[in-house]
């Protein structure tokens, strides 16, 4: 074979050339401390920085919807408990309603304490999240989500039942149902619910009922039941019919026999009459469904307190009634409080996935990209020696020419 000077000559410049364009990749690698700066540098390690890249943008999205998320229900489990803890005091006055020794008077004064705990409960449902919405708001609203009524129709909630969630792949909740916590309570003691009918005769009713308890549930019917005083005195007796069969009922007590605090047995529950047997009295005894509200309960019983003239068994009878219905509203916001509590936990559980995911994403992204600054800085050196090495050569070669030898 046959080499020319010229050819030898452009050899070496292109072997040169090479040598110093991998001395510069290599430069710029261990510059950025990248191994793959271009998807034609390692199209497998490209596609695989890509995919962990998007991986790690959608943990921030979720990370910021979750921060979110937080704070509302931070704010919501707060706002439920301050309802909570005014209700309490509500109660308190109740309590104090019912001493037989108050005067009409001293029970209006309580009725205006708790007129004030009620608007105070009213801004708490109505508490802005911070970020232009409410707390309370379910599905959203643009104005306040309880609007307070003249009587007698009261609070009215004016907000979309539900809440409302965020658009990430992973759905955390940024507001709380507020119909749910403040207008969704049991009535009665959440199986039944008693009431006074009165006396059809229009004599003054004796006796009242208390909320009632459930025994056996397996024994529970739900039909609708009828209690009737009959007769005065020691003599008198009670009659329980089952309203929706029509069947008189037979109770623990075949006798019948009227015993103030004396419990009342039948088909799975127990209910107490007191006071005295006024032939006439009547007490119902429905199913308990949900719809309590509490601001109704709450008007309901100011407009007790602030009524005169009532006898001691009407006193006691709308106490008890109220007693029993704060308590159910009570447990009500109770229950969304636990369960705002709860989705906190899971948010806290989330963020903990979510950061392994991504600290797992990042590990993956780096392995497919990042430069082993080691193995770089040899590979830099080996390309330096090369291409010193070849640039000696070439000088080597360069003196070999017939012209250079002719001229020595």
């Amino acid at each position: 074979m046959r080499v020319s000077t010229s050819n030898m000559f452009d050899a070496n410049i292109a072997t040169l050339q090479r040598r110093q364009q991998n001395l510069l990749e290599s430069q710029q690698r261990l510059t950025s401390g990248k191994k793959v700066e271009r998807a034609s540098d390692d199209p497998t390690s490209a596609a695989r920085a890509e995919r962990a890249l998007t991986t790690i943008g959608r943990m921030d999205a979720n990370q910021r919807a979750l921060e979110a998320s937080r704070n509302s229900l931070t704010l919501s489990e707060s706002a439920l408990g301050d309802s909570s803890e005014l209700l309490q005091q509500v109660r308190e006055s109740m309590v104090a309603a019912g001493n037989a020794s108050y005067t009409d008077a001293e029970r209006a004064g309580l009725a205006k304490k708790i007129t004030g705990l009620r608007d105070q409960l009213l801004s708490i449902a109505n508490r802005s999240d911070g970020a232009g919405g409410y707390l309370f708001a379910g599905q959203g609203t643009d104005s306040a989500p309880f609007v307070d009524n003249p009587a007698p129709l009261g609070v009215t909630y004016v907000g979309i039942p539900g809440a409302r969630s965020s658009g990430t792949q992973d759905v955390y909740p940024l507001t709380v149902d507020g119909r749910a916590a403040w207008e969704m309570a049991r009535t009665g003691n959440g199986s039944f619910v008693t009431s006074a009918q009165g006396n059809p005769s229009g004599a003054t009713p004796k006796s009242w009922i208390d909320s009632g308890r459930v025994l056996d549930p397996s024994a529970v019917t739900g039909a609708n039941y009828q209690i009737v005083v009959n007769g005065t005195g020691a003599t008198a007796t009670y009659s329980v019919t089952n309203l929706s069969t029509g069947a008189a009922v037979t109770t623990d007590d075949p006798t019948g026999a009227f015993k103030t605090g004396k419990a009342i047995k039948f088909d799975g529950i127990t209910v107490t009459l007191s006071g005295s047997a006024q032939d006439g009295d009547t007490f119902n005894i429905n199913p308990s469904a949900p719809g309590l509200k509490v601001f109704d309960v709450l008007d309901k019983a100011i407009a007790d307190l602030t009524t005169t003239n009532r006898s001691p068994i009407e006193i006691a009878q709308t106490n008890s009634s109220s007693l029993r219905d704060l308590d159910a509203v009570m447990g009500q916001l109770q229950n969304v409080r636990s369960q705002v509590g709860e989705q906190l936990n899971n948010l806290d559980g989330s963020e903990s996935r979510m950061a392994s995911v991504k600290l797992y994403s990042q590990s993956e992204k780096s392995a497919a990209e990042d430069l082993d600054m080691v193995q770089g800085i040899s590979d830099f050196q080996n390309q330096q020696t090369s291409y010193d090495a070849a640039l000696k050569t070439y000088a080597s070669v360069q003196k070999l020419s017939l012209f250079q030898y002719i001229n020595a």
